[in-house]
């Protein structure tokens, strides 16, 4: 809006000032167009740099106005023609009141599916004091630990955490999901012990369905042969380099795979389990019955569903395996003053100097998630994480007793919070439309076979509508107090843990809200956040996010769907699915867009095998060479061996620009394999290349396709699209270009 106001002599009295005030405040002139709009626009609150520090800028670099700095940094021949197809802008109140009804669209039912992701309770001093705390959400990657002590004891308390659970002797700091944790597994592995003669990894059954899937993913470009069996009956010869197994499995099996596991060594093999950290409070912990590594899901220690994400994933493994460890290690070390002080010891950062040899293409940690997850175990302790396992593998006992006395026949026996019930009279999906009828979900195995999970958050009151719902909708002659007698939370052996766990003092002084809340405010004055200043370090944009942003991330509407719940509960998520995917494709210039990859190394990963299933798709899948600038971030030869591409540098001239002779030579050397180019725009050291549109040019002519790494897309938006200047796929950090939270080591969207 804008006004013409009369200015008035300030020099008199009290009450001439007052006057004076009144009519410098009352307008003469309006833009009565601009009335129609809300004066307080988004940008006015969160673009960071005032008028003054603009002109600032621009004297410094020698322009009078922003579009003249514009059009000389970003290239005339790709700058957009017309202006974005995009909606108009929203204020912050009506972009949270569009989600609001987005959100009532989805119908939040008790999900009793399980298959890796359960309800849980987020403990309140938690929730409003780091998962709602620009004070931890805003940090950026620890890679200074004289800025992140805080973030960095959160992290070791997650490995202490997963290495005591898991009885194995090192754990990383996160990784993305439990399915990538178990890729990463058997990437190591394959490494490990892999050669020409050891090319399978046997995949048990009893997995949860989306780790297979992802495993047979991964699995196909380093060209390992994936088998998925039964593992007691599996023929487990020398041509197994790993073996995954579940413990306890999707089914809530447990089983004694001493002998698995001593078949497995004996043919110098390794042996791979994705565990429940809530349920080996309870359970003989892998690590004691010979397991090789252990990987997981930490979501259910407080961290809301989220419709499948993002959580914390964890991976231990033994000490003799810790430099080939994906992610990153914290490690105790001391300050020049000989004080203990923490540091990342290994991080995959070491890409930038083992590139195409690094372990891992990731490069973040689900960091905000992780320490959500350690200060749900510090907060409830041994004895608590104990208690409420407890009470949850009697819930179950209780339920499946039940089941039993209503003439159910079970097809796994409860070793925690999992089994499966054979019908009787009914199909599965005549008891799904009566459970739908209670709001309530439960896994369909097959026509005659239903899966139950309980969580921590089951009463009473759901056990006695379950009976209900399997009884015909008809309330049956007994409660699931009356079945109390029958049941017992014994563990059997050899599955009963006899270690202790968490003896660390952390874990056991901070139970009162009082003790946690100074706990955790103690550590966040130990880490620089954007709360208390810019921060001048590395390339991801570091923007504090707007509360307005951040307050869907708790509503229960969004968070606590299960990701299996039948989609007619989530048209609210799909109409958000929908409208995202449809701006991304305008603001990228591109055609389609994928919301699955959970991080920027696996949107890096993913379009590099869409890349490749192009040419396959055209009878030229042998093409395998992938063109990378050595100005490139580590990801990107990281990413290309992982596809199954061999990497091939091109030089960069003494400013750090992509030699064109050098990549003219290169795609004419290679032109018969050529896959790919992996070009960052603008570059990593911050400039738009005048020659994007000849290199993009150069590459299709040789046959491949053109990947651009847009970790830089935020420089892009409503200037240029990747689209336009010749890129056929990209990958966004939403952290970077939009509003999700860094949280000291990036998202998971």
């Amino acid at each position: 809006m804008s006004v013409t106001t009369t200015k008035g002599d300030t020099t008199n009295n009290q009450d001439t000032k007052a006057n004076t005030i009144s009519e410098a405040s009352t307008p003469t002139r309006y833009d009565r167009a601009a009335l129609w709009e809300h004066p307080d626009r988004f940008y006015h609150r969160h673009i960071g740099p005032s008028a003054q520090e603009i002109q600032g800028l621009l004297e410094t670099c020698g322009f009078e106005t922003l579009d003249q700095l514009v059009d000389t940094a970003v290239p005339a021949g790709i700058r957009m023609k017309d202006s974005l197809n995009l909606p108009e802008p929203a204020t912050e109140a009506q972009a949270l009141a569009e989600l609001r009804s987005m959100a009532s669209k989805n119908r939040v039912f008790r999900s009793f599916i399980g298959a890796g992701y359960s309800d849980c309770i987020t403990p309140g001093v938690i929730q409003r004091n780091i998962l709602e705390n620009p004070g931890w959400y805003t940090q950026y990657t620890p890679y200074q630990p004289e800025i992140a002590q805080g973030r960095l004891e959160g992290l070791l308390n997650f490995q202490t955490m997963v290495t005591d659970f898991t009885g194995l002797e090192i754990a990383n700091a996160s990784l993305l999901d439990e399915p990538t944790a178990a890729a990463e597994a058997m990437t190591m592995c394959f490494g490990l012990k892999g050669n020409e003669t050891k090319q399978k990894i046997l995949v048990a059954s009893g997995c949860h369905p989306q780790t297979i899937e992802v495993i047979k993913t991964r699995a196909a470009p380093l060209n390992v042969e994936v088998e998925v069996a039964n593992p007691a009956t599996a023929e487990l010869d020398s041509s197994i380099f790993a073996v995954l197994l579940q413990y306890p499995d999707t089914r809530g099996k447990v089983a004694d795979y001493s002998t698995i596991v001593e078949k497995v060594h004996a043919n110098d093999g390794l042996v791979i389990v994705a565990t429940d950290l809530l349920a080996l409070t309870l359970l003989t912990p892998p690590g004691e019955w010979g397991a090789d590594v252990a990987v997981g899901n930490s979501q259910r220690f407080g961290v809301p569903l989220g419709f499948g994400g993002p959580h914390a994933a964890f991976f231990a493994t033994r000490d003799a395996f810790k430099r080939r460890l994906p992610g990153r290690l914290v490690g105790v070390s001391k300050d020049v003053s000989g004080r203990p002080a923490l540091r990342l010891a290994l991080q995959t950062r070491e890409q930038h100097i083992r590139r195409d040899r690094a372990t891992s293409n990731i490069c973040t940690a689900q960091v905000l998630l992780a320490v959500i997850a350690s200060m749900y175990a510090v907060y409830h302790g041994p004895d608590g994480l104990k208690a409420i396992a407890t009470r949850l593998l009697y819930f179950t006992r209780l339920l499946a007793a039940g089941l039993r006395r209503l003439g159910y026949e079970l097809v796994t026996e409860p070793a925690f919070d999992t089994f499966q019930i054979r019908l009787r009279n009914m199909t599965s999906a005549e008891i799904a439309k009566i459970a739908e009828g209670h709001q309530i979900n439960l896994r369909c195995v097959d026509d005659q076979t239903i899966g139950i999970a309980l969580d921590e958050t089951t009463t009473e009151s759901d056990l006695n509508r379950l009976f209900q719902i399997f009884n015909g909708d008809k309330a049956p002659d007994f409660a699931a107090r009356d079945l109390a007698d029958e049941v017992s939370v014994e563990v059997s052996e050899p599955f009963a843990r006899k270690s202790s766990f968490l003896t660390e003092s952390v874990f056991n002084r901070y139970h009162s809200e009082t003790e946690m809340l100074r706990y955790i405010r103690r550590l966040e004055s130990r880490d620089l956040s954007l709360t208390t200043s810019m921060i001048p370090l590395g390339s991801c944009t570091m923007k504090l996010n707007a509360a307005a942003e951040m307050f869907p991330v708790t509503w229960p509407e969004f968070n606590r769907l299960h990701p299996f719940a039948p989609l007619n509960q989530a048209e609210g998520y799909l109409e958000l699915f929908k409208q995202l995917e449809s701006w991304l494709v305008e603001l990228t210039g591109l055609e389609a867009v994928s919301l699955q990859p959970n991080a920027g190394s696996q949107g890096e990963y993913a379009g590099l095998l869409a890349i490749h299933a192009y040419h396959r798709n055209r009878g030229e899948g042998h093409r395998n060479v992938c063109l990378i600038p050595t100005s490139a971030h580590g990801t990107n030869p990281a990413s290309a061996v992982m596809a199954g591409l061999r990497v091939v540098a091109v030089a960069c001239d003494d400013q750090g620009n992509i030699d064109l002779s050098d990549l003219r030579e290169k795609a004419e050397t290679h032109r018969d394999n050529l896959a790919a180019l992996m070009v960052t725009y603008p570059s990593t050291h911050g400039v738009f290349e005048e020659t994007i549109q000849s290199i993009c040019q150069i590459v299709h002519d040789s046959g491949g396709q053109v990947f651009m790494d847009g970790a830089n897309m935020n420089a892009q938006v409503g200037l240029c699209r990747p689209g336009d200047m010749g890129a056929d796929v990209c990958h966004l950090n939403l952290h970077k270009t939009f509003c999700i939270p860094h949280g000291g080591g990036g998202p998971g969207m």
